[in-house]
């Protein structure tokens, strides 16, 4: 197992990683500053007012984009699984 394979095995993980973190807090960093926005025009200082527009846009991507990432995560472990052997020998 050379360094450059360690470094592409390590450096498809963090791609996956970013993928899948990504499709889930960006929609929530949205609606967290539209949400902020709306505070400041209307001078309402209340926390639940923010928390739970983001909870609900958050189940909402992962209901919609559940299956999606659940398999990007499948096939990024199967394929490190399948070439375990080509790694080893």
């Amino acid at each position: 197992m050379t360094p450059e394979l360690v470094l592409t095995i390590f450096q498809r993980a963090v791609e996956v990683i970013l993928v899948v973190s990504l499709v889930i807090l960006i929609p929530a960093l949205i609606v967290g500053l539209s949400v902020s926005m709306f505070q400041a025009a209307t001078q309402i200082n209340e926390m639940t007012l923010s928390f739970i527009p983001k909870l609900i846009v958050t189940l909402l991507v992962l209901t919609i984009a559940g299956p999606w990432l659940l398999r990007i995560l499948m096939d990024y472990t199967m394929e490190l699984f399948n070439s375990i052997p080509s790694y080893i020998g």
